[in-house]
């Protein structure tokens, strides 16, 4: 499918059309339906967003569903720093995204995707981007079949939905079945680089997985986006280490490795300053870590929060100077940004209890401590 000159500019003289009522009128083009320019404005309205190297004339976009499912250029960007080599293997290519951007670290590219039609839309755009591949319309276990070849990384990304759709997380659930193909992936590369879900348990990955080398916690804005999975066929150590990044924002990264001892913390009421970690280390599950490696009390052993007399620097969370208050000085129709961790009421809830508004600079969280709850005013 190509757009003449005058279809593309008709597309982008619509962009912020609506697509309601747009599908209603008649349009002046034969050869191409309502439908598929919709389909475009869409897919160009993501990639302003999502992936801006693809706004440029000529680039075709797929259904929603393709365009909901495939990695961000941010994230894309993330893996390529994880993975080099002279040949790469995407064994579920998608929209090419990912595949885009790791290709850039290696000299010869294979894609395989068993959809055909969306094949041809990645193959036209890599085209139009001056990239080039191989690119192989197979189901992905029968090219593992027939394959002989050997690549320095692979890359794969299994489709988190079952037949009825509903979103599946146990490794031997996803398509394909990890568990099954990751024998045969050891055998033709040392070196292979899983997207996963955000809602994966990192301690079952370890317990299934063989060769984990790494895992990473990947948040755009605080956000967490995916669980990466490097595997190296040699790795014989228990040493994994956990990376949690936070994406376009400057935190810094929080790494550990998962065998580390988890110590038992200090606790305290809340002192001056008040410290939440983001939610790349809260996914991680090393809540004591914390506590130890920034020299940090905690509030209480279910609410993450941690405290200090003296500002630390380089916290991978937000940090907010605090005092405590009490619920008789929260004035009415007053502006604060609401957290509620580890107490009975929900930040709405909150919010319509005491009459207040949304928004602002200053904070009121609401939480506990070992000695009860506790209400801080921060900022």
């Amino acid at each position: 499918m190509n757009f003449s000159k005058d279809i593309q500019e008709f597309i982008n003289a619509n962009l912020k059309a609506d697509l309601h009522s747009l599908l209603l009128k008649k349009l002046p083009f034969p050869e191409v339906s309502m439908q598929e320019i919709v389909q475009q404005i869409k897919g160009k309205n993501v990639a302003e967003k999502k992936f801006p190297l693809l706004l440029r004339d000529g680039i075709l976009f797929p259904p929603n569903l393709n365009l909901e499912q495939t990695s961000s250029e941010t994230t894309a960007k993330y893996k390529a720093e994880l993975v080099s080599g002279k040949s790469f293997l995407d064994l579920t290519c998608g929209f090419g995204i990912d595949a885009f951007f790791l290709s850039e670290n290696s000299e010869n590219a294979t894609l395989v995707e068993q959809n055909s039609e969306l094949l041809n839309l990645v193959e036209h755009n890599w085209n139009i981007l001056n990239r080039k591949a191989v690119f192989i319309n197979q189901n992905l276990e029968d090219f593992l079949k027939e394959n002989s070849s050997k690549f320095d990384f692979i890359f794969l990304d299994p489709a988190r939905r079952d037949a009825h759709k509903n979103k599946v997380f146990l490794l031997e659930d996803l398509s394909p079945d990890l568990l099954e193909i990751q024998d045969k992936l050891l055998e033709i590369s040392d070196t292979i680089l899983i997207k996963l879900s955000p809602l994966i348990d990192i301690s079952y990955l370890i317990s299934v997985l063989k060769n984990i080398a790494e895992i990473h916690i990947v948040a755009v804005k605080n956000e967490v986006k995916e669980i990466l999975v490097l595997i190296n066929s040699k790795q014989q150590t228990e040493k994994i280490k956990i990376k949690c990044t936070n994406l376009e924002t400057s935190e810094p990264d929080f790494e550990f490795y998962f065998c580390e001892n988890n110590p038992v913390p200090e606790y305290s009421e809340p002192l001056e300053f008040l410290y939440i970690p983001n939610n790349p280390v809260l996914k991680s599950g090393a809540f004591n870590l914390v506590s130890e490696r920034f020299h940090l009390k905690k509030l209480h052993p279910n609410t993450h929060f941690y405290t200090s007399e003296h500002r630390i620097q380089d916290f991978p969370g937000r940090i907010l100077n605090v005092k405590k208050t009490e619920a008789k000085e929260i004035g009415k129709g007053e502006k604060y940004n609401i957290i509620s961790k580890n107490y009975p009421l929900k930040p709405e809830e909150i919010r319509k209890k005491y009459h207040l508004k949304d928004g602002g600079e200053k904070y009121l969280i609401f939480t506990a401590s070992i000695k009860g709850k506790v209400i801080l005013k921060g900022s």
